[in-house]
């Protein structure tokens, strides 16, 4: 019996995806649980696995498109069977594809067609990569016909394009000149639009700013880091204990807005904003006040890597409870962030500064923080949002308060 192969709903937001790679070809044998496609959905680069086992009979999706859930993409099934009915039903001709001959190995033999998620021309020479090494050979700007593959059979994988030289730009009177350049947006970007949409208007944003004295918190982390080789702590690790550390103590900032409803949580899960090529994404670190610093810096940077190489997982990046934007590295003092619905609210950190201060009735020059707190109103009152960010303040300006 013929199994339909759909655009999955590969997270929990996606609504549609883009079909990266065909990584089985039509006439392929498939078996169940083999990864059939790439498809990059709203967060990530995910697998689309097969549910079923015979021989891929019909591929109905382009490589590079763009297609809602629930959309046939293609049929697998016996080398014979008649699938005509599921192809009419989904407006395609059908044409039922030949399985290709194997070899003892499992391998189709060398003169069979390539898919073209393995194969690429390159002035009359086919070349085999992976659809990541054409990816990022096209972002690197790197020729794949200057690169030997040292992956199965020659197949250029992505450690052969991170360790080739990427191309030399043209002098830039030499670059041809327009007017404008269009760029498709990736399903990432439409996420983040349509977000943005559903939280700056429905949700009544007001905005609380404080400036923190770090000299302590400063010095806690040169010391904390001066200790053995284990994992180093940011600043930001720092922050998100203390405002776990802070929501603990004011539960009526860790909750989520429904309609009818206000969910407050007993456990503390907070979602760090990774800026990344296309966009915006927020991992989640889990149980926050049970962890340690270390474990908090071990887990924001695998955390972040991963969010950067577009590989999260869905449980890795939904079920926050609050959210923290730095942009701190970027020399930033201060700005405002848009709340991630439906958590109640979210903290912008700028940079750190040394400022003149008056301290005893002198000037002294301090290191100083600011930090910016968007609540949804409809949970968070102006006193209440006051009082989180005082205990922010207070265990900021007396690091010895989050190891209490």
């Amino acid at each position: 019996m013929a199994t339909k192969v759909y655009m999955e709903a590969l997270s929990p937001t996606m609504e549609e995806g883009r079909l990266v790679s065909w990584v089985k070809n039509q006439g392929d044998p498939v078996t169940n649980g083999d990864v059939l496609a790439e498809v990059e959905t709203d967060k990530a680069i995910m697998e689309l696995q097969a549910r079923g086992e015979g021989v891929l009979l019909n591929v109905l999706a382009a490589e590079d498109s763009t297609v809602e859930v629930g959309t046939l993409l293609a049929v697998i099934g016996e080398t014979d069977e008649d699938v005509s009915d599921i192809l009419a039903a989904a407006g395609a001709a059908p044409e039922v594809a030949e399985a290709k001959p194997e070899t003892a190995a499992g391998e189709a033999p060398s003169d069979a067609p390539r898919s073209p998620s393995e194969t690429r021309t390159v002035g009359g020479t086919r070349i085999k990569s992976s659809p990541l090494a054409r990816r990022l050979a096209r972002e690197r700007r790197i020729d794949l016909g200057a690169i030997t593959g040292s992956g199965p059979g020659g197949r250029i994988v992505v450690r052969d394009v991170e360790a080739a030289e990427p191309a030399p730009r043209l002098p830039v009177a030499l670059e041809p000149e327009a007017e404008f350049n269009d760029v498709g947006l990736s399903q990432l970007r439409k996420t983040i639009a349509k977000r943005l949409s559903s939280s700056i208007g429905p949700v009544p944003h007001f905005f609380l700013t404080s400036e923190i004295d770090m000299e302590r918190t400063w010095e806690a982390r040169v010391a904390l880091n001066d200790v053995g080789d284990e994992q180093r702590i940011s600043f930001n690790d720092i922050i998100i204990k203390v405002v776990a550390e802070a929501l603990r103590l004011h539960p009526e900032c860790n909750g989520w807005w429904h309609d009818d409803s206000i969910r407050y949580f007993r456990s503390v899960h907070i979602g760090m904003a990774v800026a990344i090529d296309d966009g915006l994404i927020t991992p989640v670190i889990r149980n926050v006040p049970l962890k340690s610093l270390r474990e908090i810096a071990k887990e924001s940077n695998e955390l972040a890597r991963r969010a950067r190489e577009r590989k999260l997982m869905p449980e890795e990046y939904t079920g926050g409870t609050f959210s923290i934007s730095n942009l701190g590295m970027f020399d930033i003092d201060q700005f405002t962030a848009v709340i991630n619905p439906p958590e109640a609210g979210i903290l912008a950190v700028g940079s750190i500064q040394q400022k003149p201060v008056v301290e005893g009735g002198e000037v002294v020059v301090r290191r100083r923080l600011r930090v910016t707190m968007s609540c949804d109103h409809r949970i968070i009152d102006g006193a209440t949002g006051a009082r989180f960010l005082q205990t922010v303040k207070r265990m900021l300006e007396n690091p010895l308060a989050i190891v209490w």
